[in-house]
């Protein structure tokens, strides 16, 4: 493990970019940035288009160290470079951000109220690609819809074993059991998840480090004792679904707590845009999420 990207991740301020949208959600996410689906004609190319994107962010004025912390790449991203370094070699590097990877593969269907990851295939020939490709920690979702105790049981239980596996390689897992905002009983969920998740941190090794990603809650500063927990890193927060502007107003109300930003940050960005506009865009995305980090 890096200790300097340890050391700036743990009392660092900042946030995490989310740049990780996979096969599903580029073409989301490409439409968001105005790529239309007539602007590419495969796989390879919808993937150029969005490293192209992902570049464009990456290499602007506005993405540098003073407000981010750390970004969560798409293995496909990992694998392509920027100015002849591998991706997450110019984060860190030239950015002096640290890199994260996306793990997994998607959501299995809806069992006792929650959606737990699909089985990830060569995990292991991945994680051990991801220490040549100096990646500092990983990064795996899934989601609670109900508050069902045996559901979201077995949602930490899978990402606690699958974080053990990792974190045996020298990385850092980011567990993220993501609570569906629009759940109506959230509270519940929340009140049961974190229940869980402390039981699974209290038997962690006291070498084995974990960060979390969580919903944010609907109760403020809810998850503090996680936050000050032994084990924990760090805990970021999702934005879920809000839009930027809400969700920069309850993390704010949550101290301590950081952003993983996805949609949020860059929702303003459009392919159209000079590098002048784009860059001030960005910028103004990056201080409001940076400011409701650092409460």
């Amino acid at each position: 493990m890096n200790q300097e990207q340890y050391m700036k991740m743990k009392h660092g301020l900042g946030f995490i970019a989310a740049l990780d949208q996979s096969g599903g959600s580029t073409p989301k996410t490409l439409k968001a940035y105005g790529v239309t689906e007539d602007m590419y004609h495969d796989e390879n190319s919808m993937y150029e288009r969005i490293h192209e994107m992902r570049t464009r962010v990456i290499k602007s004025e506005a993405f540098n160290d003073q407000k981010i912390l750390g970004a969560i790449l798409f293995e496909n991203t990992m694998d392509r470079k920027i100015d002849g370094l591998f991706t997450a070699d110019y984060l860190w590097q030239v950015k002096h951000v640290i890199p994260f990877l996306k793990i997994d593969k998607g959501l299995a269907d809806v069992w006792h109220g929650v959606s737990l990851m699909k089985p990830i295939d060569g995990l292991d020939a991945l994680l051990d690609k991801a220490v040549e490709r100096h990646i500092f920690g990983t990064k795996m979702r899934s989601v609670i819809k109900e508050a069902n105790l045996d559901g979201i049981k077995a949602i930490v239980d899978q990402q606690f074993d699958i974080g053990l596996q990792i974190a045996s390689k020298g990385l850092i897992p980011i567990i993220e059991p993501e609570v569906d905002i629009f759940s109506k009983d959230k509270k519940t969920s929340e009140t049961i998840l974190k229940a869980e998740l402390l039981k699974h941190l209290d038997q962690l090794p006291k070498d084995i480090f974990v960060m979390l990603k969580l919903s944010l809650p609907s109760v403020e500063n809810f998850y503090e004792v996680l936050i000050n927990h032994p084990q924990v890193l760090r805990v970021v927060a999702l934005s879920g679904g809000y839009e930027r502007d809400d969700a920069n107003k309850l993390l704010s109300k949550n101290h301590h707590m950081i952003a993983s930003f996805s949609r949020a940050l860059l929702q303003d960005l459009r392919y159209q845009q000079s590098e002048e506009a784009f860059n001030q865009s960005l910028n103004e995305a990056i201080e409001t999420i940076y400011h409701a980090s650092i409460t």
